[in-house]
């Protein structure tokens, strides 16, 4: 993930959000939990209490797919984002109907 889509996600301007990670300034508690919730991380891991260990994907295409992302631009990343979004939103829904 980008910092500026980061920063986006956390509603605070791109140059603030650089300026966290540099260590030029630090973050507040509430952006501290903001940043752990858009990461889906504890704020234990967060500040090195405990190790991180990436998700388990355990389709192999999958996987693949997954470790490409990264290379993709900023537009198709979020293009992905909402596209997997809506597929995620929409078996919830349906598993909620079917229950």
């Amino acid at each position: 993930m980008t910092q500026a889509r980061l920063a986006e996600l956390l509603n605070v301007d791109r140059r603030v959000y650089n300026r966290w990670e540099r260590g030029a300034s630090v973050p507040q508690l509430d952006a501290v939990v903001r940043i752990a919730q858009v990461l889906q991380s504890s704020l234990d891991s967060l500040v090195g209490l405990e190790p991180m260990t990436p998700p388990q994907i355990h389709n192999p295409r999958l996987q693949a797919l997954v470790m490409q992302m990264d290379s993709l631009s900023d537009e198709d990343q979020q293009a992905l984002i909402v596209l997997m979004d809506s597929l995620l939103k929409r078996s919830k829904m349906t598993q909620l109907l079917t229950s």
